[in-house]
């Protein structure tokens, strides 16, 4: 705990989602009074299942919290995608081929939602739901409704990839035209492998992917993520067409993925994801600090949305805690975040149009050229590491 008079006594933090939560977690661990602010009525998840990697485990070590995590979760040591037409594997990577591996876990956002906030009510985390933030500025924050709160010591802007705050402050967010659409079914069981993210492609503008996911708190039936890649602008022209004809084509892929599509009745039961991209060169400014998506979000094809933002969490606690003057801490958050941020924005914006683009040319390179190039000797573990999130390892600054 940081000694009395260090740093920013009072911390408004903006969203409860994962970012949020592990943010107010670590700086109400810290003995400062942490009130997070969330639009909705009540704080809950927003989302499906992803791949809690050894990135983003390291964080939830520090917090005490991973075995709670882990009882909720589905261990997952692979990444498989094959060609639709012939079922060659043009994706492989294993993450028992780390140097030190440590699976990944499939987790449901319910489950993570659930550890993190009971551990904030635990330290005292105050919640204010219903308050749709505006803006913020020297330290208070203006609603929706023109209304300006109390002033703060610091502010966090964990409130996602559209955030206002993040706009205000140079975010300039690229719409990428794919999206996926994706819903929460029963884990189907054989043929499919619970330590597996499993995808099937047709190019690149038909992607299939079934994910493991654990269980929801409470619930003890096993969960998958099932998802569709789409472009935004078809979206109406699928809901036009019927679940029928989607279902047809989705067969005509992969077969397996019968019962999976039988739990699909209604086209509300999935959700239309809408990416895009963009990446704040400075994510602080006068007592506020931007963390998780709204200082940097991309496509989801490595995998490294929540990681990246409980990695924030993590730096910005580290910061603070190290560096009584506030300014001085906002700066080593920001330089201590700032390389493995920019790689990983980068490889995610390079490597997305191999999975999620029209024409044939950059599947036909992503098949034949980068496939091969992953069997050599010193691919497999260069692509663990990658999807792993531990390029440029952030665990070492801990």
């Amino acid at each position: 705990m940081s000694p009395p008079g260090s740093g920013p006594r009072s911390v408004a933090i903006v969203g409860a989602g994962p970012t949020g939560l592990a943010t107010a977690l670590i700086l109400a661990r810290q003995g400062r009074q942490v009130v997070v602010h969330e639009r909705f009525d009540q704080a809950k998840p927003v989302g499906a299942g992803f791949m809690l990697q050894p990135t983003g485990l390291h964080v939830l070590d520090r917090l005490g919290l991973t075995a709670q995590v882990e009882a909720l979760g589905q261990p997952l040591i692979h990444v498989i995608g094959r060609e639709a037409r012939r079922g060659r594997v043009v994706l492989d990577v294993r993450l028992d081929d780390l140097r030190a591996p440590r699976p990944a876990l499939g987790v449901h956002r319910s489950a993570i939602f659930h550890v993190l906030h009971q551990a904030c009510v635990a330290e005292g985390v105050d919640f204010q739901t219903g308050y749709q933030v505006a803006s913020a500025s020297a330290g208070r924050l203006t609603d929706t409704a023109g209304r300006t709160g109390p002033t703060f010591d610091l502010i966090v802007d964990a409130s996602g990839a559209r955030s206002p705050i993040a706009q205000a402050h140079g975010a300039r967010r690229m719409d990428l035209a794919w999206g996926a659409l994706w819903g929460t079914v029963a884990w189907p069981g054989a043929p499919f492998d619970e330590g597996a993210l499993q995808q099937v492609y047709r190019g690149a503008s038909k992607m299939i992917g079934v994910l493991p996911c654990g269980a929801r708190p409470h619930a003890p039936d096993r969960l998958a993520t099932f998802f569709w890649s789409l472009k935004h602008a078809d979206h109406d022209a699928w809901l036009g067409a019927g679940l029928d004809v989607w279902k047809a084509e989705v067969l005509s892929l992969w077969p397996e993925v019968a019962p999976i599509l039988d739990e699909i009745t209604d086209p509300d039961m999935l959700t239309l994801a809408r990416y895009g991209h963009h990446t704040l060169a400075r994510p602080v400014a006068d007592r506020l600090a931007i963390v998780g998506d709204a200082a940097h979000s991309t496509s989801p094809q490595l995998g490294q949305g929540v990681n990246m933002g409980l990695l924030d969490a993590m730096a910005l606690g580290d910061a603070l805690d190290s560096h009584a003057d506030l300014d001085e801490a906002l700066t080593a958050y920001s330089r201590t975040r700032r390389w493995h941020i920019r790689l990983y924005q980068a490889l995610s914006l390079g490597f997305t149009p191999f999975y999620q683009a029209d024409g044939g040319l950059l599947p036909w390179v992503r098949d034949h050229i980068l496939g091969k190039a992953a069997r050599m000797p010193f691919a497999p573990r260069l692509l663990a590491a990658t999807v792993s999130g531990l390029l440029l390892d952030p665990r070492l600054k801990a």
